[in-house]
């Protein structure tokens, strides 16, 4: 108990002290004849006030020290009894503890003298010091802790109230365990599959592959139900559904594995939601994973939590769907959209290459030819697309191309804004032209990230086309007689041959098949092929870069400190170079931006470069993707590329 001083509880004797004190000091100069016989009494009084308030004091701290070991004992007693483990510490050191956390926690050991942190660690401590409670474990069991602070004359005493919840975590993780899980299953290409086929062969490809996820699914002893010729849903229990996460969907492969004949390859897409709500909530979600699978490629499961999305498999291309029905309905939402609207907007990615500039210069052609005012909205200083710019500006066309400030006065509240090569907010060339947009149509090809533009009233969205510019090829055949003339088709020719390396990668029928109508649109490949000419300072850039590569197992990586205007493109065709060395299946080039670091990727097929990047926070698809790095060097970059490349690999590694 702290005790306080008795001069503080005495003011009375206090006030007549320093009053006779100063009436001595008056008589001083008014009599001195009084003033010393009244020195002599003051002095007196004081001498004789002190010693009795000295022994009123010792007389006080006796009683206060008697009434304080008197209080003590009773506690101890009180505490001794408690039936919640209790545990005394003063100065860090264990003093006390009570019989039910002598037997309960400690199980009869005795920890007299021991430090606290014998039983605690730092981190519940550190808990209780800021919110006066701790979970933590102990002898194998969980605690919920808490503490009091007393004080016993200047030195602290904590007391700590163990409540034991094992058996509460326990039930609580058996409901969690127990808990529906929804699984939507796809297959990817069953329409390709059977194209052809008898019926009889129709029935017995189907169901060889509808018997493997049936004995798949059986496994978890959940319910399964076909709910279309090609779909399926399936009602797990969490913890069998984690099963499945650990075997990282093994029926992807297995499915994958099955011998069809001539007929090739059939693959899965699987959306899952776990822990939803209620079934309805779950339903919903699992239909947004397998949406967000599909929008990734297929051949892969995408497993949504309130977290996000995690994803496995997506090795392989997407499936190319032959059919146009889908192409012409959306041609004709968009061109009722255009008719509606005020003026249309267009818009790419950040540093627009030519696939993205072709995509918005073919549909903004097409959309003035329909008689609606058009503009494409693109930072012309950062732009990839320079030759293509240069051709427009040679040509007279001097009023296509405006920068965000004039895009934000022209916009109104029937304005369209149609975004193409990109489907993510955050990567669109102004975002302040996205933000004040009311109407967004988006046209893409990349695989779909988290983070998607959601707000889409169109969202021509396929991930088996080799560009943007393929995408709206076959949009424009829809779109009225003549959209397009010569200079734009070769611009949209020009799209397509990047994003395929002239046509070696990521081509379909689709692709030739666009490739034709901007041929017969007069693209000449000769011209076409000019726009891909580079400056001595991009070659000997390129040349610089390849020269620094080195081999990373089966991948190349190539650094560079240059921060020169022509690096990009100098990255990306250095990327696309050092897949011509043996034995190089992927090849990453890393060079400086004036934030951070930016990370272009390239491979055959044979390695996803996608999930290479996604790690580290881009995207892209199988063959071609990309990712931002800021507020780190290169080195840095490097380091944190092999750690994502290794990660990627073990991942490839650890499936069935």
């Amino acid at each position: 108990m702290k005790q306080k001083s008795v001069w503080m509880i005495s003011p009375v004797v206090i006030l007549l002290m320093v009053l006779l004190c100063l009436f001595c000091g008056i008589t001083y100069f008014t009599d001195r004849q009084v003033f010393y016989p009244l020195l002599v009494v003051t002095a007196a009084a004081i001498a004789f006030t002190l010693f009795w308030m000295m022994r009123l004091k010792q007389d006080i701290y006796r009683h206060f020290d008697k009434l304080s070991r008197s209080l003590e004992s009773a506690g101890s007693d009180v505490l001794s009894g408690f039936v919640l483990p209790l545990l005394v510490c003063r100065e860090n050191q264990i003093v006390w503890y009570n019989d039910a956390f002598r037997e309960n926690v400690l199980h009869g050991q005795e920890l007299y003298g021991e430090p606290v942190t014998s039983v605690m660690d730092e981190e519940a401590l550190a808990a209780l010091e800021q919110d006066r409670r701790a979970d933590m474990e102990f002898g194998g069991r969980q605690y919920a802790v808490f503490d009091s602070i007393s004080e016993v004359g200047d030195v602290k005493q904590y007391i700590y109230y163990f409540l034991d919840q094992t058996k509460l975590i326990s039930k609580a993780r058996d409901y969690d365990l127990s808990r529906p899980a929804v699984l939507y299953i796809l297959i990817d290409n069953l329409d390709q599959l059977i194209k052809g086929a008898k019926d009889s062969e129709r029935t017995a490809l189907t169901g060889t592959i509808q018997r493997t996820v049936e004995q798949w699914a059986a496994k978890s002893g959940g319910l399964f139900q076909r709910i279309g010729s090609d779909r399926y849903m399936m009602l797990v229990e969490d913890d069998k559904l984690e099963r499945m996460i650990e075997d990282r969907f093994s029926i992807l492969n297995e499915v994958k594995k099955l011998d069809l004949g001539s007929r090739g390859v059939a693959t899965l897409t699987i959306g899952v939601s776990r822990r939803a709500a209620s079934f309805s909530e779950g339903a919903d979600a699992a239909g947004q994973a397998l949406d967000m699978a599909l929008g990734r490629g297929g051949d892969q499961a995408a497993v949504k939590t309130g977290d996000g999305f995690t994803f496995f498999g997506g090795t392989s291309e997407g499936v190319e769907r032959s059919t146009r029905v889908h192409t012409r309905v959306i041609a004709t939402a968009l061109m009722n959209l255009i008719e509606g609207s005020d003026n249309v907007l267009l818009m790419g990615h950040r540093f627009a290459d030519l696939d993205s500039f072709g995509a918005c210069f073919g549909l903004c052609s097409a959309v003035r030819n329909l008689g609606k005012p058009a503009w494409i909205v693109m930072n012309k200083a950062q732009s990839l697309a320079g030759p293509v710019v240069k051709r427009l500006e040679l040509a007279g066309i001097h009023d296509m191309i405006i920068e965000k400030g004039e895009a934000l006065e022209r916009m109104t509240r029937k304005t369209l804004l149609i975004i193409t090569d990109t489907h993510r907010a955050d990567f669109v060339d102004s975002r302040e032209v996205y933000d004040h947009a009311s109407t967004v149509v988006v046209i893409d090809h990349h695989r779909k990230n988290v983070g998607f533009i959601d707000n889409a009233v169109i969202f021509y969205h396929e991930t088996y086309a080799s560009s943007a510019c393929e995408l709206v090829a076959e949009l424009l055949q829809y779109m009225g007689k003549d959209p397009v003339g010569k200079l734009e088709a070769e611009a949209m020719l020009a799209g397509i041959m990047l994003d395929t390396r002239s046509f070696v990668l990521r081509t379909g029928v689709k692709t030739f098949e666009a490739s034709a109508y901007l041929r017969s649109r007069g693209a000449d490949p000769v011209a076409v092929k000019t726009l891909f000419s580079n400056s001595m300072e991009t070659y000997r850039a390129r040349a610089s870069m390849v020269s620094t590569a080195e081999i990373y197992g089966d991948c190349a990586i190539a650094k560079t400190e240059s921060t020169a205007r022509e690096i990009r493109i100098a990255s990306a065709q250095a990327a696309d170079e050092l897949l011509t060395i043996v034995g190089v299946n992927a090849s990453y080039t890393v060079f400086p931006t004036a934030t951070g670091v930016n990370i272009s990727a390239r491979s055959l097929g044979a390695i996803n470069v996608q999930l290479v990047m996604e790690v580290l926070g881009g995207g892209g698809n199988l063959t071609m993707a990309a990712c931002q790095l800021e507020g780190i060097t290169i080195d840095e970059a490097v380091e944190k590329l092999k750690a994502a490349i290794d990660q990627v690999k073990m991942s490839y590694l650890s499936q069935p």
